[in-house]
C-alpha cells in the first residue's frame, strides 16, 4: 500500500528536515523575542507598552499565511533584492509566533510576587538584571507546558511555508503526489508524521505539567 512513499521516501524525509530546521529557528527566534515581547508588555513606559501591544494585537489578528505572503512578496520590493523561501519563512514565523510566546510571558511573569520582584530592586538589581535571573527564568518554568503546546502548534504551522514553495514535506509530499498521483497514500503519510511527532511533544507537556502540579502542592 505504501510503495509510493517507499520509492520517495529520502526525499519525502528530506522535507521532514526542512520542517524540523524551520521548526527550530522559529521557535528559538520566537522564544527570545518573545520574552522581550512579554516584558514590554508589562512596561509602564508608554512609549515602550503602546508600540508593542500595537504589534502584538496586529499580528495575531491575521493568518499566519498572509504574514509570510506580505514577507516573502513585499520585502524584495523594500530591500531591492530577492529573500529566499527558507529565511523568508523563518523571519516571518519569528515575528508571528513571538506574539504569542509573548503573552505565555506575560502570564508567567504576573504569576511571580511583586515582593520577590522588590526584594531584588532593593538589593541594588537593575529592571533588566531582575529580568535576566530571576523573573524570566521564573516564568519559564511555570509556563513551560504552555510553551511546549505552542510550540507543536508553530511545528504544525510550518506546513503553510508550502505556499512560498519552501520544500518542506508537505511541498514534496505534493510534488510525489504529482509525478505518483497517490494522495491518500501520500497525503496520509504526511498526516500520519506529524501526528506522531505532535504526540511525542504532547505527552512532553503533560510531563512537565504534572511536574509542575505536583510541585505547587509539595
Amino acid at each position: 500500500m505504501f510503495d509510493a512513499v517507499g520509492r520517495n521516501f529520502g526525499f519525502l524525509m528530506g522535507g521532514l528536515w526542512v520542517t524540523f530546521q524551520l521548526s527550530f529557528f522559529a521557535l528559538t527566534g520566537g522564544i527570545l523575542l518573545g520574552m522581550i515581547v512579554g516584558l514590554a508588555r508589562l512596561s509602564k513606559k508608554p512609549w515602550i507598552y503602546y508600540p508593542v501591544t500595537a504589534y502584538v494585537n496586529f499580528l495575531r489578528n491575521i493568518p499566519l499565511i498572509l504574514v509570510i505572503f506580505w514577507f516573502y512578496f513585499v520585502m524584495p520590493i523594500l530591500v531591492g533584492r530577492s529573500i529566499d523561501p527558507f529565511p523568508s519563512a523563518v523571519i516571518s514565523f519569528i515575528i508571528f509566533e513571538a506574539t504569542y510566546f509573548g503573552e505565555i510571558f506575560r502570564a508567567g511573569y504576573q504569576t511571580i510576587s511583586k515582593d520577590l520582584v522588590n526584594a531584588s530592586y532593593a538589593t541594588g538589581m537593575t529592571y533588566w538584571k531582575t529580568a535576566r535571573y530571576i523573573t524570566i527564568p521564573i516564568a519559564f518554568r511555570r509556563m513551560l507546558p504552555s510553551l511546549i503546546t505552542q510550540s507543536i502548534v508553530t511545528f504544525q504551522d510550518t506546513s503553510l511555508a508550502f505556499v512560498i514553495g519552501l520544500r518542506e514535506l508537505v511541498r514534496r509530499t505534493s510534488i510525489v503526489d504529482n509525478l505518483e498521483v497517490r494522495s491518500i497514500e501520500l497525503y496520509g503519510f504526511a498526516a500520519l508524521v506529524y501526528l506522531v511527532v505532535c504526540l511525542i511533544g504532547s505527552q512532553i507537556s503533560h510531563y512537565f505539567e504534572e511536574k509542575g502540579r505536583k510541585a505547587s502542592i509539595i
